[in-house]
């Protein structure tokens, strides 16, 4: 099935964060605390996929206060972290959003991501993912996580879907 048909049919974009959101990368202070960085392009690329109606979730097996932060500063619908088996909690989430697997996309980095892309409608992953969840994407981002990867991908997406005016930045008539 060609991209742009996966493309119409996604109604629910989930996202990891580490390697996805970020570039992976977690800074530690000398009191133990942590910190990442977010790609502000990322960050105006989910709001994109909002006016086209997309709704958005995060999936991290990782749990950070500042991923919660940054997830309501952008208006993300859900927020699931810590969490060990992905394709378990991801059902959840297609339920509360009263979606299915094919109307689903999903952008993961590693291993952890790589079954919950094999059922999803729309597997997307950035440059610098493991070869085996890159092997399994229906798109390979130019971008490394963290970089832009994400907004790359929701350029892509509203491109697909004919919604080059919100990618331009243009209203639609």
């Amino acid at each position: 099935m060609s991209f742009a048909k996966r493309a119409s049919a996604i109604k629910l974009a989930v996202f990891d964060v580490d390697g996805v959101l970020t570039d992976g990368t977690i800074y530690m202070g000398p009191s133990g605390e942590m910190l990442k960085a977010f790609n502000i392009l990322d960050g105006h690329g989910l709001k994109l996929l909002h006016e086209d109606g997309i709704a958005t979730a995060i999936l991290s097996g990782r749990k950070s206060a500042m991923v919660a932060t940054r997830a309501k500063e952008l208006g993300l619908g859900a927020v699931h972290q810590g969490v060990a088996d992905k394709v378990k909690r991801l059902a959840t989430i297609l339920r509360a959003h009263k979606s299915d697997l094919a109307s689903c996309a999903y952008m993961g980095d590693d291993l952890p991501d790589l079954e919950v892309m094999r059922r999803v409608g729309l597997a997307v992953a950035p440059a610098n993912g493991v070869l085996a969840v890159r092997k399994q994407a229906h798109l390979v981002t130019k971008s490394r996580g963290g970089e832009g990867a994400v907004r790359e991908f929701c350029e892509r997406l509203l491109e697909a879907r004919g919604r080059t005016d919100l990618v331009q930045g243009r209203t639609k008539k």
